[in-house]
């Protein structure tokens, strides 16, 4: 069946019961403002996030077309019609209602459409819903209207209303959800500093040494200056434990590559004699960088093993190397 008919080319509809009026009367008025609504609030349905709402809409949709159908028909059609809109349909909205509003509370204030687009098209239905309500007001007084079809609009545009301000909520409470979310996620990304590092930094400087023939000693602190890790590598200097250890030290203890420390301790330093405290404890020349992750030194490493440039050059590369793996941690 084609879906024109010519046969309301003249400015004639045919209601349901077989009459027909002008499509310009204030009854297709009425219907055709709730099929602009059912269409409203099927754009409202296709966006809306909060599932519930989804369903619901849906329910209420289907009821809009038997509203309409009881709008388009004559008294000859009402008779006809097996569903028709009752007192428990209007109870029905009644109870999304108190459901939302126990969500989100009594509006004490006129609300801005516009927070987001799915709660301003509810908003925009709203509207709709209320013109066909007042629509059906005027119809009311030129032909019997079923009461119950005025009660379940001004019910429905109640609905649109806290529905609106209910996908407010949702969308606002989803937002801080995934920005806590994010902010977790990075935290579980961040770098520690801990002995699976360690053991990375050491293995990177491991085989630096190897690669420029010089077996070295790694050493790793946390930040409170306890060892993390030692690792030795085959026939490296008994001496360069605890060389390595203190490189480690002064760099955690004074924040600075050790490389840095002989400029403070020149005889016209202000800070000339410092190499002597810390139970000698303070190396000034190359080896021993602070590990800093977003900012805060968390420790340090310390290498020793060959001339002070070899050591310079195997700390670099394994701090270098873990970079690439984690750029939370720096080096200066």
């Amino acid at each position: 069946m084609s879906i024109y008919t010519r046969t309301g080319d003249k400015g004639e509809t045919r209601l349901f019961g077989g009459s027909r009026i002008n499509k310009d009367s204030l009854r297709v008025d009425c219907y055709g403002t709730i099929d602009e609504s059912n269409s409203m609030i099927g754009v409202a349905y296709s966006i809306v996030s909060n599932e519930d709402i989804k369903k619901e809409l849906r329910n209420i949709q289907k009821r809009l077309f038997v509203l309409g159908a009881q709008l388009a028909s004559d008294d000859n059609g009402k008779e006809k019609l097996d569903d028709k809109i009752s007192q428990s349909d209007v109870d029905y909205l009644e109870n999304i209602i108190d459901k939302y509003e126990a969500q989100v509370g009594r509006q004490k204030s006129f609300v801005l459409p516009g927070e987001n687009t799915s709660s301003s098209v509810l908003h925009v239905a709203r509207t709709m819903v209320r013109r066909a309500e007042r629509l059906i007001i005027s119809l009311s007084r030129e032909t019997n209207i079923d009461e119950v079809l005025r009660k379940y609009l001004n019910r429905l545009s109640d609905v649109l209303f806290i529905m609106a301000r209910a996908e407010e909520r949702y969308l606002f409470i989803q937002e801080v959800k995934e920005k806590v979310l994010e902010k977790l996620g990075h935290a579980s990304n961040k770098l520690i500093l801990n002995l699976e590092i360690a053991k990375e930094i050491a293995e990177a400087a491991e085989r630096k040494g190897k690669e420029i023939g010089v077996p070295i000693v790694v050493s790793v602190l946390d930040s409170g200056g306890n060892l993390i890790l030692l690792h030795r590598m085959e026939d490296s200097l008994l001496a360069s434990i605890d060389i390595s250890m203190n490189k480690a030290y002064t760099a955690l203890a004074l924040k600075m590559p050790t490389n840095k420390v002989s400029n403070i301790v020149k005889e016209d330093s202000d800070l000339y004699g410092i190499q002597w405290t810390n139970k000698g404890r303070i190396v000034p020349f190359g080896g021993g960088y602070p590990l800093e992750i977003d900012g805060k030194v968390v420790g340090a490493l310390g290498v020793s093993g060959g001339t002070v440039e070899e050591d310079t050059k195997v700390a670099l590369y394994a701090l270098k190397t873990f970079e690439m793996e984690g750029d939370n941690i720096r080096w200066n």
